[in-house]
């Protein structure tokens, strides 16, 4: 039930009551902050279901749900009234916004995620009248507010996640930068929160999982392979390193073609591993049925569904018209949840613009249209229980190994404490928050096999 209290004055309540007190010792907040509040308070009445929140504030308490309840508990305290005008203005992404610029405290940030996704259907059906209101006032905060000292430094860590040494912090070794697949040689998927975490762990399951993609990709000696999204080179430098092929592959960042590069020369495959700073709708026409298989390691989140029948047709153009495969990842919704018009949030905010997340059928349609029949779904797998563990390890290694110093040396305007600190928060609000839609079945992570139609990948007579 929820209920307001101060932190001032003690408070006698029952079940169902709620208090409230009245002298306040504080300066009020101004009337539009104290508008935002009320009106979230109000959704949050309805909303909290499962779980308990409670929200210190500097003059009241805020408590929603059950407080003995078996579910995720959270508590909050709220350092400036801007959490209730960046929240009231756009939602979860204005808390993830005043969780970057330290505008609230939380206990367990996971915890936040966990109780919003618990309370996902309640929040969606009491919202309505809120949505419209935040539409109205996102416009007038635009308008009379412009470009504000917090605003400026939200767009200033945006634009921080082109270092290769930020990536190096916590990546492993090859540096994938995808879903691990873990194993009982590491506890599985929950080994790290049993036993805890080992030195190498992550570097063996995502060498794991690179085996596993190429052997999919049923190559061989003498294959040429062809791969959209390079990251770092891993994949590639495995695939003609331990399995004999030759390897095109295409990026459209220069800092990880020039360090691609690199570790391809101290591995002795020039001339085996061509590295490509390319679109993908540019692959040249000598490309046309030059390759035995093809691979995409979580780049289609980035294609847009405009485009997701383009991006068929041309690997469908680049692949042999016989014994060829297809493999392809990506982090997907559920297909009742899908939708091609992806609103701006986190994640397409400050982490990658623009990215859409596709369903697995969506992919699968789109396959089979833009190839006309010619490819066949050979196989699906979710990945998806592999990345919370993947995400945490990320956490924890970002965590022990960046340095302020390292970054500021590119970014010198990360020198400053306060942007700084939001730029680590930032990378901490992805990993909980991306590892609880994982963890909640929020988002799923496939991986989608295609064969040539007329292939018969097994022998069977």
């Amino acid at each position: 039930m929820p209920h307001r209290s101060t932190p001032s004055q003690e408070s006698v309540s029952s079940a169902g009551s709620s208090t409230l007190d009245l002298s306040i010792n504080t300066a009020p907040y101004p009337f539009l902050t104290m508008f935002a509040r009320s009106s979230i308070v109000a959704v949050l009445k309805s909303a909290v279901v499962v779980g308990y929140l409670c929200i210190e504030d500097r003059d009241a308490t805020f408590h929603f749900g059950n407080e003995k309840t078996d579910g995720t508990v959270v508590h909050l305290r709220v350092l400036s009234g801007k959490f209730w005008t960046r929240i009231f203005s756009s939602g979860d992404l204005g808390f993830s916004e005043a969780y970057m610029i330290g505008e609230v405290e939380i206990e367990n940030l996971k915890s936040i995620m966990d109780l919003w996704l618990d309370n996902q259907s309640t929040v969606s059906s009491v919202s309505s009248l809120y949505s419209r209101l935040v539409a109205a006032f996102s416009g007038l905060r635009n308008a009379f507010f412009g470009q504000t000292r917090s605003r400026a430094r939200l767009n200033v860590i945006a634009s921080y996640d082109q270092s290769n040494e930020l990536f190096k912090a916590f990546l492993s070794k090859e540096m994938m930068y995808s879903c691990a697949l873990w194993s009982d040689d590491e506890g599985g998927v929950r080994g790290d929160l049993i036993k805890g975490p080992a030195p190498l762990d992550l570097e063996n399951a995502q060498m794991r999982k690179i085996h596993h993609v190429l052997q999919t990709a049923r190559v061989k000696p003498g294959d040429r392979l062809l791969e959209f999204g390079t990251g770092w080179g891993a994949l590639a430098i495995e695939a003609a390193a331990s399995y004999g092929c030759e390897v095109d592959t295409l990026t459209l960042s220069s800092e990880q073609k020039a360090l691609a590069e690199e570790r391809i020369r101290e591995r002795g495959l020039v001339g085996r591993v061509r590295v490509h700073l390319m679109d993908y709708r540019d692959i040249p026409p000598e490309f046309e049925h030059a390759f035995d298989a093809f691979v995409s390691i979580e780049m289609l989140e980035h294609v847009g569904s405009k485009y997701y029948r383009k991006y068929f047709e041309l690997v469908d153009f680049a692949l042999k018209p016989a014994t060829a495969t297809v493999v392809v990842t990506s982090s997907t919704f559920p297909e009742g949840r899908y939708t091609g018009y992806q609103a701006d949030d986190f994640m397409r905010r400050y982490m990658w613009p623009n990215s859409c997340l596709p369903s697995a059928t969506v992919l699968i349609d789109a396959a089979y249209a833009a190839s006309n029949g010619r490819f066949t779904l050979e196989g699906v797998e979710n990945h998806a229980p592999h990345y919370p563990r993947t995400l945490r390890t990320w956490d924890r290694r970002l965590k022990a190994n960046l340095s302020q110093e390292t970054m500021a040396r590119q970014y010198p305007a990360l020198r400053d404490r306060a942007t700084y600190g939001a730029f680590l928060r930032k990378w901490g609000y992805l990993f909980a928050y991306a590892g609880a839609g994982f963890a909640k079945g929020y988002i799923t992570c496939h991986m989608l096999t295609f064969v040539r139609a007329s292939d018969v990948t097994v022998a069977c007579d």
